[in-house]
């Protein structure tokens, strides 16, 4: 598991080690100053947070708590206000109380444990609330990132030969983090009519524990909320291309994302799911309306060689400034948003879940983009795949009667199945056509 086996700092310890950290702040606990440019700043952060003084910021350890207290600073410096916590003696009334430790939220994840019984994992989110101005200011959206990643974990990463190396995680996601920290400074200086929550997740990579506890601990009415924004793997812009998933998950989201979109413009591929392998899903799946922005896969995505180093700074800028744009529209139109659950075929998902309760234990290479078919980073212990004969490298290129050409081509196919099902796939395996036969498993709970 990850990370899981290693002693979690306290608190103290993260303070301790983020006095050494490199901030664009000139004392601990200061706000950027306003003439700090958001290059600069994002700049900074980022550097931050993905330096190896982290540690790759896995779920229950010191690096962890280390850039949650780090956020957390920056909020209370730019006096927003915290969410009150009833079981916090010192932070139970929330707002701006001026203690950083009050826009943490801890809680106890549930982690689940292949053939073993879950473990429980004391970790926190990061949330704060930039109060809106007028009559709608009981309403909420809500602006997240998660900050977590792999630490020093080879479970989950992409180059798993490399042992327990630290992968700090620059574009997934502190590159969505510091884009939800610059918006909140700028919305800070400038708030809309509806109230704006910032959160930061954690234990996104261990499965979304970190937004699913706060979607079912929302410390506003649900039906306040009129939607949210996920900001995950902003960080590599190439071609001035932005991905934007749930344009279709209510109905006047087209129109707000193509007036976010002013000069110079960005090629915008707008998808209307909401469902994903980021946060916002489990707002989704409350039916919230939802937006996922995403700078597309690289070969560096979960592995070690995804460094600060290889931003593409001035893309991050244009990706604050457009979810910016789309922010206010959403928080400032008079209207509620109306949400509709999208009917899309697999082809529009950016994952390999199914509803469908079919099981095959495959690991997709999420950074193999230009391959034709699916190529697989590993298959899981156990499972119909290993069983049937898939092994880490195989690229699946028919999948039954289907032609697999990417991993969208996969999910459609897969999810055609049900448990028990004998399916016939071929795989490309050091250049040759592999052939093999796979019964279906049913998806553990």
């Amino acid at each position: 598991m990850r990370a899981l086996n290693r002693p979690r700092g306290t608190l103290l310890a993260a303070a301790i080690l983020l006095s050494a950290g490199c901030h664009a702040f000139a004392r601990q606990g200061e706000a950027p100053a306003a003439t700090v440019s958001a290059a600069d700043q994002m700049r900074a952060d980022i550097t931050h947070l993905a330096s190896d003084l982290l540690d790759g910021r896995g779920t229950g350890t010191a690096g962890n708590d280390t850039a949650a207290l780090f956020i957390a600073r920056r909020y209370n410096a730019l006096r927003l206000s915290s969410i009150a916590q009833a079981d916090r003696a010192a932070c139970a009334k929330g707002g701006r109380l001026g203690k950083a430790d009050c826009f943490v939220l801890p809680f106890t994840a549930t982690v689940p444990v292949r053939n073993a019984a879950p473990r429980s994992l004391k970790t926190q989110n990061v949330a704060a609330i930039v109060p809106g101005k007028g009559s709608l200011a009981g309403e909420y959206v809500i602006v997240g990132a998660h900050f977590d990643h792999l630490g020093r974990d080879s479970v989950g990463a992409r180059d798993p030969e490399k042992g327990h190396v630290i992968r700090n995680g620059a574009d997934d996601n502190a590159s969505g983090t510091v884009v939800v920290m610059e918006l909140a400074r700028r919305l800070a200086r400038t708030p809309t009519q509806r109230s704006v929550i910032i959160v930061n997740f954690t234990g996104e990579e261990l499965g979304l524990l970190g937004s699913e506890w706060f979607v079912n601990h929302l410390p506003v009415p649900r039906e306040r909320v009129q939607g949210m924004v996920n900001l995950d793997m902003v960080g590599r812009m190439k071609n001035d291309k932005l991905i934007v998933y749930g344009a279709s998950t209510a109905t006047e989201m087209k129109g707000i994302l193509d007036s976010a979109n002013v000069a110079p413009r960005l090629a915008i591929s707008a998808v209307g799911d909401g469902e994903g392998p980021s946060d916002h899903a489990a707002f989704y799946r409350k039916d919230l309306p939802v937006l996922h922005m995403f700078t597309d896969l690289h070969d560096d995505y979960h592995t070690a060689a995804d460094d600060a180093d290889k931003i593409n700074i001035e893309g991050l800028v244009r990706v604050a400034d457009y979810a910016e744009r789309a922010v206010r529209a959403i928080a400032d139109r008079p209207g509620r948003l109306t949400f509709q659950r999208v009917q899309v075929a697999g082809a529009n998902r950016p994952s390999a879940r199914q509803g469908s309760g079919v099981y095959l234990g495959s690991i997709p290479d999420m950074g193999a983009a230009d391959v034709k078919g699916m190529q697989l980073s590993g298959v899981r212990a156990g499972s119909p795949a290993e069983q049937g004969g898939l092994k880490r490298g195989d690229i699946i290129v028919k999948f039954g009667s289907r032609t697999i050409t990417n991993i969208y081509d996969y999910t459609d196919a897969l999810g055609a199945y049900k448990p028990g099902d004998v399916v016939d796939v071929i795989v490309q395996r050091a250049g040759a056509e592999v052939a093999l036969k796979i019964t279906l498993g049913k998806r553990p709970n």
